[in-house]
This record gives structure tokens, C-alpha cells and sequence, in this order.
């Protein structure tokens, strides 16, 4: 044993005695061959391990775990994440007394083992009661840059950035969709490194910084949504990017049939950019390739395979912190172009369908209007007797679920604060009366919203997880909780599992104080990089 890795065991005696098992530390040492050091506080296990040769494994091969128990340490997180592959790195945040602070980074060799890693350990019970989040980690090296004059170009735009930081590699600048000659009014910034990057955004984050006399907003790009290669083998749908307002799809499919008659499907288009759906794949390929770079309409066009999603991972994603609100991941920023999105240009995600088939993903619910002729029969109903797909809002399936459990309606707390800027800030808190007095007295999501309608639907898909309702919009059932079953005594009424639920990207904060006096709770956290505060 090294004095290194001494050191590296001994950096928490502080809380040793009751909590961590120092024998067993060295015994998991001295099976691996792996060193440990402790340094900035974080505790790393092997990187790289015994025998390594060559550069550290790329990008993507590494995961982001949460929600670890704080007396739990890697004689028992190891030898579980041993079993999606070889550890390279175990990185352990640890606190100050010697606990660690609930979340650790595994870096394995290759990017297959990260992904079986969150498959197979994501939600795993680590501890009775105790379930770990895990997702995939990506060093971002790229930064949001708002309020950018319109009339800039990249080059004018990429010289500023080298001016003011250090370390920049690329500005990523897309034109309006009104006017080709100007851009967006936002810029994404490539830096060399994640550490460029957070230096760059410390030095612009203040808010005083300027840009040819212009205050620019700074934030982190929300990161790409990653798809599995297995999936992107079998996307036989382009993703082409900007195309002038005026552009039609007849026009598309004319262009896109240009290489071989007959090839494209069918085309669909939203503002300036469009789907463009191939009848085979290597047609698909062919054209992203004959097509990247070409003009349409006087437009020089973008052309990529578009990303297939699950619709309801993602929104789980969504609540989970993983994805902001306002990622073209989940809306279209149709209409809004100085909402300024924080998600690089990269093709809005389609909803899963490979191949022409649909995959096991939540069926897409039919919104549109009928003509209601005079003398249709009307028969009154209650929402009571519909099933749980005829509703498309969380509020609607809380007060449906209520129903079904004979239990009474949820009452919602609406409470308000304000940010730093001056916005009102809302969040509501949800009591439900039936269980009021069980372990779980209320509840409440950690973000707040700038709108009524947004902050009663988080509280309602907060509380709906929180009680383990499946979201699975199925024809099979109205109502199923995930790890729940009926009682047979009780066949009309659905149990519940309370399990605690937080975000893993916003952990909860000890009470705070804000702008106007007032305070928050506990279970209350305000993030300044989502339009979720």
C-alpha cells in the first residue's frame, strides 16, 4: 500500500468510526490493484486502472449517479457498478466530515458499458428503500451566448469570443428564419475543454459583462440527446434545418426526389426547418449526403438524421433535471425565436417509429376538433366514467386517480416569490387529505414556474411520480400504479407506493432566504439554468 492511497482512505477518519468500513476499503484495494486518492474533494478509485495503456476512454463513457446513501462508499458501490463492465474511474464527491455528498461519477472503458450501466442500475434498490438514479455524463465544453446584435456574423462573433476567453474552438451561429442575412440573436460557443468552458462562463456569468455595448445572457447549451447506435441504425428520417419560411413541402420532395424519383414518403415542415421521411434507409443516407450544403429557395441547407424518442423517458427526463423545459427536445420554438433555446440546433426528436412501425412508447393522443352538426344526440356523462387516455394533463389524471381511490380531490397551495430580476416566481403545493397523515404530508416540486398553468401541472406530475402512477397511456387499463398490485378484498380501489422522489440535478436545499424576505422550505431548490426556476 502506497502512502497515496493511505492518504486517500484517511482523508475522512473524521466520520471512520460507525460509518465506513476502512478494512474492507483496502481489501477492495488489494483485490483490484486499483489506487485511491482523495483530492478537491472528490475521492477517485483507479483512473487508470492496473494495466491501462493508451488514452483515457472518449466521451460518453462515463455516468452520473445520484441519490447514493451518505454512509455508503465504493467497498459497496463497486463491486454493483462492476457488473455493466470495467471501471476505469469511480469518482466519489465527498464532504468535508468525511460522509460523502450523495453522488459519485463511474467512468467505464467503453461507451457500450456506460449505456447497459444505466440500463441496468438506473432506479436500482441499493439499500432497502434506497434507489440510485444513474444517466449518462458528458463533460459540456459548450456555452449558451444570448442577446448577440442580429447583425453579426460568425466570424465577427468568433473573434470577440477568442477576445473576452480563452480556450474557444468553434461559434455555432444559425440565421433567422425571416431574414438569412442576420442571426438568431443567440450563439453557441465551443471550447476546448470543460474546465475553458466554466472559466469562460464564470468570467461572463455576472451579467455586466458586454458585447459590442450589449448585456448577453450566459448559460451553460443544454447537452445533445444522446440515441443508442442500435436505434440510429434504423432512422430512415431526415432532419433539414434552415429552410426559408416561404419553402414548401411540395418543394422539398421535389429536391429530396431529385437523386432518385420515388425515394421520399412523405415530407413535413414546421417553420423553417422539416422531416423528411424516406421510404428505405440507404436512400436516406444517400440523400443526407447529396443534400447537406445545398440551396433551396436561395437557402443553403443543414440535413441530418433525425433523433427518434421515447416520449415518456424523455418527459421523465424532463422532471428529472436531465432535460430543461425548453429544449427542442420537447417543444418547438415555433413562432418564438427569441425565446432563445439553449438546446443546440440539432434535430427536434421524433417520436419513435422505426421502420414503420411504432415503438412500445405511450400512442400518441388525438387532439383535433370534429364539426358538431345541429341535432347530434348529446348524452350527459362524467369525467369519472371515461378512461385515463381521454386526459391529457397531469391535474386531469391526479383528480382521476383520486376518484378511482375514493379518496378526495387534491388541494393545491399556490405560494410565490421573487428572482433576483424582479419575475414572480410560483409553485404549488399538493395536499392530498386521504393520506395527509401517512409518511408523505404533502407535496411539493423543486422548481418554481413563471406561469400559474405550468407550476400546477409540475406539482400534479411531481405527485403522480411520487406515488408511482404509471403515465402509460394504455387502452388495457384506466389506472395501474408501477409497483403496486390490487387487492382482491378491494378491486375498484388503487393503492399507492409513497417513495420518496427528488431531482438528481437539483439536490434539495436547507431553508433560504430570497430577494423579498420571505423564505422556502426544505424541499425547495431555485435553479437559475432551466425556465423552470
Amino acid at each position: 500500500m502506497n502512502e497515496e492511497n493511505i492518504d486517500g482512505i484517511n482523508g475522512c477518519s473524521k466520520v471512520r468510526t460507525g460509518t465506513q468500513n476502512e478494512a474492507a476499503l483496502l481489501a477492495l484495494m488489494e483485490k483490484t490493484g486499483y489506487n485511491m486518492v482523495q483530492e478537491n474533494g472528490q475521492r477517485k478509485f483507479g483512473g487508470p486502472p492496473p494495466g491501462w495503456e493508451g488514452p483515457p476512454p472518449p466521451r460518453g463513457c462515463e455516468v452520473f449517479v445520484g441519490k447514493i446513501p451518505r454512509d455508503m462508499y465504493e467497498d459497496e458501490l463497486v463491486p454493483v457498478f462492476e457488473r455493466a463492465g470495467k471501471i476505469y474511474e469511480f469518482r466519489l464527491m465527498m464532504e468535508f466530515s468525511g460522509e460523502n455528498r450523495g453522488y459519485a461519477f463511474v467512468m467505464y472503458t467503453t461507451k457500450e458499458e456506460a449505456q447497459l450501466a444505466i440500463r441496468i442500475l438506473n432506479n436500482y434498490e441499493i439499500r432497502p428503500g434506497k434507489f440510485i438514479g444513474v444517466c449518462v455524463s458528458l463533460d459540456n465544453c459548450r456555452l449558451f451566448i444570448g442577446a448577440i446584435p442580429k447583425e453579426k456574423k460568425k466570424e465577427e462573433i468568433l473573434d470577440e469570443m477568442k477576445k473576452v476567453t480563452e480556450g474557444v474552438v468553434d461559434v455555432i451561429v444559425y440565421p433567422s428564419a425571416t431574414d438569412k442575412t442576420k442571426n438568431r440573436g443567440f450563439a453557441f460557443v465551443e471550447y476546448e475543454s470543460h474546465r475553458a468552458a466554466a472559466m469562460a462562463r464564470r468570467k461572463l456569468i455576472p451579467g455586466t459583462f458586454q458585447l459590442w455595448g450589449h448585456t448577453i445572457q450566459v448559460d451553460w447549451a443544454d447537452p445533445e440527446k444522446e440515441v443508442d447506435e442500435e436505434t440510429m441504425q434504423r432512422v430512415k428520417v431526415l432532419y433539414v434545418r434552415n429552410l426559408m419560411i416561404s419553402t414548401t413541402e411540395e418543394t422539398i420532395k421535389a429536391e429530396f426526389n431529385k437523386f432518385k424519383p420515388g425515394a421520399v414518403e412523405r415530407v413535413k415542415k414546421l417553420r423553417d426547418y422539416a422531416f423528411v421521411h424516406f421510404f428505405n434507409r440507404e436512400d436516406a443516407v444517400a440523400a443526407m449526403s447529396v443534400m447537406n450544403g445545398k440551396c433551396i429557395d436561395g437557402a443553403s441547407i443543414e440535413v441530418t438524421l433525425a433523433k427518434p424518442v421515447n416520449k415518456e423517458s424523455t418527459w421523465r427526463q424532463h422532471l428529472n433535471g436531465q432535460i430543461s423545459p425548453n429544449s427542442e427536445n420537447l417543444i418547438v420554438f415555433a413562432n418564438k425565436e427569441e425565446s432563445h433555446p439553449k438546446t443546440l440546433g440539432k434535430p427536434p426528436t421524433l417520436p419513435a417509429r422505426l421502420n414503420g412501425q411504432h415503438s412500445p412508447s405511450p400512442p400518441e393522443i388525438e387532439r383535433c376538433t370534429y364539426p358538431f352538426f345541429p341535432g347530434t344526440k348529446l348524452t350527459p356523462i362524467s369525467m369519472y366514467s371515461l378512461k385515463s387516455n381521454h386526459f391529457n394533463s397531469a391535474v386531469m389524471h391526479l383528480d382521476y386517480y383520486c376518484n378511482k381511490n375514493n379518496w378526495a380531490p387534491p388541494e393545491y397551495y399556490l405560494y410565490s416569490t421573487t428572482s433576483q430580476d424582479g419575475k414572480v416566481l410560483l409553485v404549488y403545493k399538493i395536499v392530498i387529505p386521504a393520506i395527509a397523515n401517512g409518511s408523505q404530508s404533502y407535496f411539493m416540486p423543486d422548481k418554481l414556474c413563471t406561469t400559474l398553468e405550468d407550476a400546477k401541472e409540475l406539482a400534479a406530475q411531481f405527485t403522480l411520480l411520487h406515488l408511482d402512477y404509471n403515465f402509460r397511456r394504455s387502452s388495457i387499463n384506466s389506472l395501474s400504479p408501477v409497483s403496486a398490485t390490487l387487492s382482491s378484498a378491494t378491486p375498484s380501489v388503487l393503492p399507492y407506493t409513497s417513495r420518496p422522489y427528488s431531482y438528481p440535478s437539483y439536490p434539495l436545499s436547507p431553508t433560504i432566504s430570497l430577494a423579498n424576505g420571505s423564505h422556502v422550505g426544505q424541499r425547495l431548490y431555485i435553479s437559475n439554468q432551466a425556465s423552470f426556476f
